[in-house]
């Protein structure tokens, strides 16, 4: 089967300091990769790296059909930047913070996208919200701001709109890390559903528990470098000490 998503030899530094020294990874399409390392690992920035938030300084992505060489990207600024694009088109991102407009009401954050950006008919763009909003349960919510929302429902509101997109992988910066304690199940549940509805998912998360429930392939990353892979044995067997000591802290910490 061909790999979805292509990672190969990942790099980027902030000022003098590596952050990525050389991250490869593949995801076939309709599994679960969970990233999972300490914090200043690097793992938001893979995330961002995979639709250029963050300009990786070498390595090569690749989703689909679109890919881009950043060791050598092309010198034609108007080549670079549809580049760019095609790979932000096949890609959806979900961040910490819910970043929906405050302006806008719940089904007015879904439809910006698909019709400002991607030029699809308002009608069947509003068709699309109303269903994704009953997927993660706010049917009935589509006229409320966010501000009107506990912050589990803007986040079901954040992954409802990375999906409006139709993107080919999710990407999921530790979706429940700004949440309480009591609203991290709801949000979770709703990425449980997407796992299991085969979407191809990329999720930064310190919820270990989780990860095993939803990884088909696990990735801790360490100091920059992905210290250990595998599947969701990782996360009960791990061969690599590092890696038990970090899973340890963890849930001793949940």
């Amino acid at each position: 089967m061909t790999d979805l998503l292509e990672v190969r030899d990942l790099r980027k530094s902030f000022g003098d300091h590596p952050v990525l020294r050389g991250v490869d990874f593949t995801a076939t399409a309709g599994t679960a990769t969970v990233i999972l390392g300490p914090s200043g690992s690097g793992k938001t920035t893979v995330l961002r790296s995979l639709n250029v938030l963050e300009t990786p300084d070498a390595g090569v992505v690749r989703i689909d059909d679109a890919a881009l060489d950043f060791a050598s990207p092309p010198s034609d600024k108007a080549v670079y930047r549809r580049a760019v694009r095609a790979l932000r088109a096949r890609s959806g991102m979900v961040f910490q913070a819910h970043n929906l407009f405050p302006h806008k009401t719940v089904i007015g954050n879904l439809v910006e996208g698909p019709v400002q950006v991607q030029r699809r008919d308002p009608d069947e763009a509003y068709a699309a919200a109303r269903d994704l909003l009953d997927q993660v349960g706010l049917a009935g919510r589509e006229d409320a701001y966010p501000s009107q929302l506990s912050g589990g429902q803007q986040q079901r509101v954040g992954i409802a709109r990375a999906l409006a997109l139709r993107p080919e992988v999710l990407l999921l910066d530790e979706p429940t890390s700004a949440l309480d304690p009591e609203l991290v199940g709801e949000v979770l549940a709703v990425i449980r559903d997407l796992a299991a509805e085969n979407w191809t998912l990329v999720i930064v998360t310190h919820e270990v528990r989780f990860a095993r429930d939803v990884a088909d392939q696990v990735l801790f990353l360490d100091d920059g470098v992905i210290a250990e892979r595998g599947g969701a044995e990782v996360l009960t067997d791990p061969r690599e000490e590092r890696t038990r000591r970090f899973l340890a802290r963890m849930l001793d910490a949940g």
